[in-house]
């Protein structure tokens, strides 16, 4: 099959849709469908994906609580144009086309079988709900949807009226599974966090809130932060004893991310708001790390209910604390909830998830070619829980 993906942000700054186009993209190509990705690029000679088009310098803007890197204009669309006339596509996949950029101008270009994955949450806003009357035409040319979480699913459905499929992002989990250790980083009680640190919402404030009372406990315990944010404002906002027990590693490559999460003894993920799904968790769950988790509606699904990690109240930094120190003093009991997540994450391996992804673009295809489309859906598999709601 020959299939166009569509990122609308920045493919040279870190970010999960990013990666899940990337990852995606590369499951495919393994498969032997031909795969093409247009994104905008900040630095082209930083392009090392053969399949991947530059479709031009992006612009920052605030979205959903960060800055999104996204392109927008004449110049783009006549580019997107281009891509989409000499791909000549059997499947158009554009990943949030509500997004003001290039999944937007693909879906007002594009014609034929049209798949959309939609991964942002976020609650009712009156912007979005006010331009909703113009979006609504646009969206209704997309064959079918696809949202990573019930909260994805849940924003779309309350500023459009239309639903989408649930199919998770994916992970490749044998690789955290049989990623090794990084002995310079692997010492008694240390705890990782991983993000872009310098955003509030990530909650690393949070974190280092806990770290003193967690302190008083195991007086040996340290924070590994891993991600990409200026370190040295985030020094100077920490007392003496908190900036001793913290260190910084930057931005990590993937192998590095596979061993951070084997070299830690808990993971921790105090995010406040603006998460989605998890991927994170997903990944250091199949690492077979313990987890801690601010208990945001997204980490909460994906941890199902506790069940796959410990969730503390968001914000609460005390909760925080009392959570890791009651996991650092039972290894036990953290092992033991590590191995359940451990087999959990496999619904999140691409194994599968690109199955159903692939399963979609079956469908999608399908309905393009019927006049008046009549399709069985599989109960038995979970892509066809939620399909469209239109006739």
């Amino acid at each position: 099959m020959r299939i166009g993906m569509v990122s609308p942000y920045g493919w040279d700054t870190p970010g999960g849709v990013q990666v899940h186009i990337k990852e995606l993209a590369e499951n495919f190509i393994a498969k032997g469908h031909q795969v093409s990705v247009i994104a905008p690029v900040s630095d082209e000679d930083a392009i090392t994906e053969e399949w991947l088009v530059n479709a031009g310098r992006p612009i920052s803007v605030p979205f959903n609580g960060a800055v999104a890197k996204v392109l927008f204009g004449p110049i783009a669309t006549s580019r997107v144009r281009q891509w989409i006339a000499q791909g000549q596509f059997d499947v158009i996949h554009l990943h949030e086309p509500v997004v003001p950029s290039l999944s937007l101008l693909a879906c007002w270009s594009a014609e034929g079988a049209i798949v959309a994955t939609f991964h942002a949450s976020s609650p009712k806003q009156k912007a979005l709900t006010a331009v909703s009357p113009m979006l609504e035409p646009v969206l209704e040319k997309i064959t079918a949807r696809i949202a990573v979480s019930e909260m994805a699913r849940k924003t779309l459905t309350d500023h459009f009226t239309t639903d989408a499929v649930i199919i998770p992002n994916g992970i490749n989990a044998s690789l955290y599974r049989s990623a090794p250790e990084n002995y310079s980083w692997k010492r008694p009680f240390t705890l990782g966090f991983l993000g872009r640190f310098d955003e509030d919402r990530k909650g690393l404030g949070v974190l280092l809130a806990a770290l003193p009372h967690i302190l008083k406990k195991f007086p040996e315990a340290r924070v590994l932060v891993a991600g990409p944010g200026d370190a040295d404002a985030a020094y100077k906002k920490m007392d003496a004893p908190t900036r001793a027990k913290v260190t910084f590693l930057g931005r990590l490559s993937d192998a590095e991310k596979q061993s951070f999460f084997k070299s830690i003894d808990i993971y921790v993920a105090p995010n406040i708001r603006g998460e989605s799904f998890g991927i994170i968790l997903a990944e250091a769950m199949a690492a077979g790390t313990p987890i801690v988790a601010s208990d945001i509606e997204a980490f909460n699904a994906v941890l199902e209910g506790g069940d796959s990690g410990t969730l503390f109240h968001v914000g609460d930094s005390k909760d925080l604390a009392a959570k890791v120190i009651h996991l650092l003093a039972q290894p036990n009991l953290a092992t033991s909830i590590a191995e359940r997540a451990s087999e959990a994450a496999e619904r999140f391996d691409w194994v599968s998830v690109a199955d159903d992804i692939f399963h979609v673009y079956e469908l999608a295809q399908t309905l393009v070619g019927a006049s008046h489309p009549t399709v069985t859906l599989s109960s038995d598999n979970r892509a066809w829980k939620r399909f469209r709601n239109d006739d």
